[in-house]
């Protein structure tokens, strides 16, 4: 089985874990945590780094710092993993969901503005699969309207927009090291921030908010941090960070190179000359009447051939868990992703043999 995502640990990944167990230094402390959020927050060009547990937790810790409460909303693509809205509602607000661009998968700017309203604090912005949202004209509507801008940029690691890397526009920025992520600690999130006080915030937040003394404690607080180990793996990680981000490019322009004529594919948003996409992965859209075949079957076939695949997300607007939260309006782009996404193989290690495989896969059944 040609698999749809696998991490690379090839570097000094295990050097460091064994550091840390003949050290004893194995929980949430260590040198290697602070090094990896120091390293980390270099990367993206910022000046704070703050380790937790997921992606999702680094959300939660970005919305509880920046004061988000019952009562409040935050806007949210409608496209998007639902861990940003989970996020939202963790902390007892509303999430309230926009539709997307066809031609970047990304939440559509020019409907963002209908959807704010007096108890709107903040947008979410998601940078799907890697390519950058269009930060210029989200960051005036915040000013306009004097909102956070909370950075999802969980599939975004060193993807750009103008030079400058994904995490580095927001308010506060939240990202995943979950294992099929560019770089990864196996499980695990950083929240990044210019901003000393919410850096503050988000390290107390994350540790129980331990006071002084010790065991007092004036907030609720979680346990979210990162286990030294974990960080020992994501360093080493980020020391690779750029031939692993180079290799998913590279797989992404070999697959548009080989699929090229093949009619009904549309292929991910393209690098331009303001932003660079990362393509965290490598998603199409099938367009059955063209292509000949829908989205599951393709996804079927291919998977009797060896070839493993993974669906786009599902709209929020429609998840079953979301049933009681009242968002008018249509989502037609997000559904269409939904219906025609999928994405293919593409990951360091996966060797072109593998992709000129899969693609001839695909070739084929389109003759059929």
């Amino acid at each position: 089985m040609i698999q749809v995502c696998k991490p690379n640990l090839e570097g000094n990944e295990t050097k460091y874990v064994l550091d840390c167990l003949s050290s004893n230094w194995i929980s949430s402390s260590g040198k290697y945590i602070e090094e990896f959020e120091k390293k980390f927050a270099e990367y993206c060009g910022v000046k704070h780094g703050i380790s937790c547990t997921s992606g999702t937790t680094a959300l939660h810790l970005a919305l509880l710092a920046l004061g988000i409460k019952e009562g409040d909303e935050v806007i949210v693509p409608d496209f998007t993993m639902i861990a940003s809205g989970n996020a939202v509602i963790y902390v007892g607000a509303t999430p309230v969901f926009v539709d997307s661009e066809l031609d970047t998968w990304n939440m559509d700017i020019s409907k963002i503005e209908a959807k704010i309203t007096k108890k709107t604090k903040a947008i979410m912005v998601m940078h799907t699969y890697g390519c950058p949202c269009n930060m210029d004209d989200i960051l005036k509507l915040a000013k306009e309207h004097d909102l956070f801008i909370v950075e999802d940029s969980a599939e975004a690691i060193g993807s750009e927009y103008k030079g400058i890397k994904a995490g580095a526009f927001g308010d506060i920025s939240a990202f995943s090291f979950y294992a099929n992520k560019t770089i990864t600690c196996g499980e695990g999130g950083i929240v990044v921030t210019n901003d000393d006080a919410l850096a503050e915030k988000v390290k107390s937040l994350k540790n129980h908010c331990f006071g002084k003394p010790r065991f007092i404690h004036n907030e609720i607080g979680y346990n979210y941090r990162m286990t030294n180990i974990q960080a020992a793996i994501g360093l080493a990680q980020l020391e690779r960070i750029d031939k692993l981000l180079n290799t998913r490019i590279q797989n992404a322009m070999l697959y548009n190179e080989l699929l090229s004529k093949v009619e009904g594919i549309t292929f991910p948003p393209e690098s331009k000359s303001y932003y660079t996409n990362s393509y965290w992965v490598y998603g199409i859209l099938i367009d059955e009447k063209k292509f000949g075949i829908n989205k599951e079957s393709l996804m079927k076939k291919l998977e009797e051939q060896g070839i493993e695949t993974r669906s786009f997300f599902h709209p929020m607007h429609s998840q079953p868990a979301y049933k009681d939260i009242k968002n008018g309006g249509k989502f037609p782009v997000s559904e269409k992703l939904w219906n025609e996404g999928l994405y293919l193989p593409s990951y360091y290690g996966l060797t072109k043999e593998d992709i000129k495989h899969i693609c001839f896969v695909i070739k084929n059944l389109v003759k059929d």
